[in-house]
């Protein structure tokens, strides 16, 4: 069983993720550019030192879960802004759940944070590209999933999903929607993401933002 908490905080878990990350870029002969999408707002904080190793753009891919009416924590759906969807065969919906209506309440969202994060968001494209999803952890695997969706259609070199935590019972599933898998630990005993860390504090959009900011600021200072 592994000793908890794995993390002191997302900054922390971004930076080991960074040297698995690079470590196994560097093994390869030939590698194409890369661009780091992260999952906001908690996946901003672990995705800018991955950037930072990399040198390379980071942007956001915005991706909503739908969730279950008697358990807002459990995702039955997911959606992205630009209308991919993915329903949870393993939880699936109650009868008296109108699903249509949360699907759409679910993309009102994701595109209204996709408005706040756009002006902090380089002109990248994934294509040709080996585009590395980010998320602080992966709890159900839908809105992970739906973003390598997403992005596969902008037809990149490699998907790559990348996560601190995952229960290892997800794990051929999420193999399933990307060419590589980076997770760091995969505990047995599996609880909430936040158990993980030392502090999990909510990220604000501010500071979600900011490390949008940091790290286009820091690439125009280097190239």
């Amino acid at each position: 069983m592994a000793n908890f908490p794995l993390f002191r905080d997302r900054t922390d878990a971004g930076e080991q993720l960074a040297q698995v990350i690079d470590a196994t870029i560097s093994q390869a002969i030939e590698s194409p550019p890369q661009v780091v999408y992260a999952l906001p707002r908690g996946g901003l904080p672990v995705a800018l030192p991955i950037a930072r190793k990399l040198k390379c753009p980071l942007s956001v891919i915005v991706s909503k879960k739908i969730s279950h009416p008697k358990n807002p924590e459990l995702a039955i759906g997911a959606v992205t802004t630009i209308g991919n969807v993915l329903w949870n065969e393993q939880n699936p919906y109650p009868k008296d759940f109108e699903p249509q209506t949360a699907l759409q309440q679910a993309v009102a969202t994701a595109e209204a944070q996709m408005a706040q994060f756009n002006p902090a968001c380089p002109q990248v494209s994934a294509t040709g590209a080996v585009a590395i999803i980010v998320d602080d952890g992966i709890a159900t695997g839908m809105t992970i999933a739906v973003a390598a969706q997403a992005i596969k259609k902008q037809q990149p070199a490699a998907i790559w999903l990348c996560a601190p935590v995952a229960p290892p019972s997800l794990l051929s599933w999420l193999q399933t929607w990307g060419d590589r898998l980076v997770i760091l630990h995969t505990p047995e005993s599996f609880f909430s993401v936040s158990h993980f860390y030392q502090h999990f504090e909510q990220v604000k959009t501010i500071e979600a933002i900011a490390c949008l900011h940091q790290q286009y600021d820091w690439l125009s200072k280097t190239n």
